[in-house]
């Protein structure tokens, strides 16, 4: 069965989707844009955080929506992205900033545990925001969930450009390759804009299902400034995620043009994470084996955590 199959199967067995509400809350000087579906009582909350860096909550809802029969969701538009406000000093502006938003919301949103799931490069701030969290002791965050996230250092963006292109053919290829990957290390949005348009065809594995898919625009100002950052000057986190002792489910689509090594050797140095592969599945397993991938995510989550 194809992916898209595999996907318009899993949409037919699905209940209607909760209602989402919005509300503004105040964290670290800024006004975030908060999304949340119905109170699952003795459950905690799970925040889910989107990648992108260029987009906002949409790109995770209505995605993730089949979780919320489980426990309530939590989506929020990071800084600069969607409704949420624009930090002062664009130019300064970085990826742990955004991974300190995090634990200031929860404290905001008077939670005292949730649950992380991080997406992509969400997945980096959901490994940062957990780490703060740790250091600090508060003990906010009782489990993480990675999705195809980035790894702890960024040797894996490099080649990335030359796998996209590996993946794609015809047209889609063409429009890669006319991309200049060295013009990402300025913040221009619609450098990067076009860019991740162009790339995204290539976080598919499945083609069929990626041609149904239209390519969203990014439009964050704040996420070219962080992204340009990022592949300007690399970065590595090793020291500040090693040994987190998070429980943590490493879930990455075996398919991903970021390889599955990268979510290896993240497994390796977390102090409790369980890698678990998701055969024919992409950047996206939500969509391209959606089965396995909420199966994975729901038993994870529902399993009390063993003792440290």
């Amino acid at each position: 069965m194809s992916a898209l199959a595999r996907y318009l199967a899993f949409r037919r067995t699905l209940p209607p989707r909760p209602p989402l509400e919005h509300r503004m809350v105040r964290a670290r000087g800024l006004d975030f844009a908060v999304y949340t579906t119905p109170v699952i009582s003795d459950a905690s909350p799970l925040l889910c955080i989107n990648g992108g860096l260029l987009f906002d909550h949409t790109l995770l809802w209505p995605a993730l929506a089949p979780l919320a029969s489980h426990r309530q969701l939590i989506f929020y538009d990071q800084r600069g992205r969607g409704a949420s406000d624009t930090p002062p000093g664009l130019h300064a502006s970085r990826i742990e900033f955004d991974a300190g938003d995090v634990p200031a919301l929860r404290a905001a949103l008077g939670i005292d545990e949730w649950d992380l799931l991080g997406h992509s490069w969400g997945g980096g701030i959901a490994m940062l925001a957990a780490a703060q969290e740790s250091a600090a002791a508060t003990g906010g965050v009782r489990k993480l969930v990675l999705v195809n996230a980035v790894g702890a250092t960024s040797d894996w963006l490099p080649p990335l450009h030359t796998a996209g292109l590996a993946r794609l053919t015809g047209d889609a290829r063409a429009r890669l390759a006319a991309c200049d990957v060295r013009q990402l290390e300025r913040p221009e949005l619609g450098v990067h804009a076009d860019y991740a348009q162009a790339f995204f065809p290539a976080w598919f594995a499945d083609a069929a299902l990626a041609r149904s898919v239209a390519p969203p625009r990014g439009d964050s100002v704040t996420g070219a400034h962080v992204a340009a950052r990022l592949r300007r000057d690399g970065y590595d986190w090793i020291d500040r995620l090693r040994d987190l002792p998070v429980p943590t489910l490493v879930l990455h689509g075996a398919a991903d043009v970021l390889p599955l090594s990268v979510a290896e050797r993240t497994a390796q140095f977390l102090a409790r994470a369980h890698l678990v592969p998701i055969p024919e599945a992409g950047h996206n397993p939500f969509w391209e084996a959606p089965d396995a991938f909420f199966a994975a995510v729901h038993t994870f989550l529902a399993e009390d955590a063993p003792a440290s």
